[in-house]
């Protein structure tokens, strides 16, 4: 693990790109969830950043009895996609939480409201830098069962993330038939998912790798 993860240079994504999703529960629409990316005046170490932005709310009866109220903010290198700060404010039900981190990928460290958490790698990522990172990866040797293992913090705690290439599916939308890359992701159980919980991730197999459709099992009671 050593070794940073390969990711492919012609950027996948640019200041601008706005990703609006619905969470479906059964068919009821229970969340819904906006991804941005934003042209940043921060500058980390002297270096340019892309601030990502994501909010997603509960809708309709869910709201009623389960009320989401979640932002994230992630500032990424423009060259080499490592986020340098990251925060959180998460609202869900009665569950309150907020959190910043300042990523140090040469000192292999994260120093975050909770205090300083040491990584494995100089290439960390936070749970929204890794999503876009993910979607950058160079996956031109990967056969059909193979994974790459990703680091990232969130909560306290540096975790790895597993990605495992399932293959290549067609998904109907409203657009029309997609040709898609299917990959799935590991998940950490919890508050809302099982152990056995098992993530898959369909993303456009063209150089915009856009995340057309997830599907995911979740505790519900």
């Amino acid at each position: 693990m050593a070794q940073e993860l390969p990711f492919v240079k012609d950027p996948v994504f640019q200041a601008g790109e706005k990703l609006s999703y619905k969470l479906k529960y059964g068919f009821i629409t229970a969340a819904e969830g906006v991804l941005q990316v934003q042209e940043s005046d921060l500058k980390f170490d002297g270096k340019p950043t892309f601030r990502l932005q994501v909010d997603a709310q509960t809708s309709g009866t869910f709201d009623v009895f389960y009320k989401i109220r979640d932002h994230y903010d992630s500032y990424i290198d423009k060259d080499d996609l490592k986020p340098y700060f990251y925060q959180e404010n998460i609202r869900e039900g009665s569950y309150r939480r907020q959190d910043k981190a300042r990523f140090s990928q040469d000192a292999k460290k994260v120093v975050a409201t909770k205090g300083t958490f040491t990584t494995p790698t100089t290439q960390t990522f936070d749970l929204v830098s890794a999503y876009y990172f993910a979607r950058s990866l160079d996956i031109s040797k990967m056969k059909i069962g193979d994974y790459v293992k990703l680091n990232y913090f969130l909560g306290d705690e540096i975790n790895q993330l597993e990605i495992q290439f399932v293959g290549r599916e067609e998904v109907k939308t409203k657009l029309g038939k997609i040709k898609c890359l299917k990959f799935s992701p590991s998940i950490k159980p919890g508050r809302i998912f099982r152990k056995d919980s098992k993530l898959y991730l369909w993303i456009t197999d063209d150089g915009n790798r856009v995340p057309v459709k997830a599907q995911v099992e979740i505790l519900v009671g």
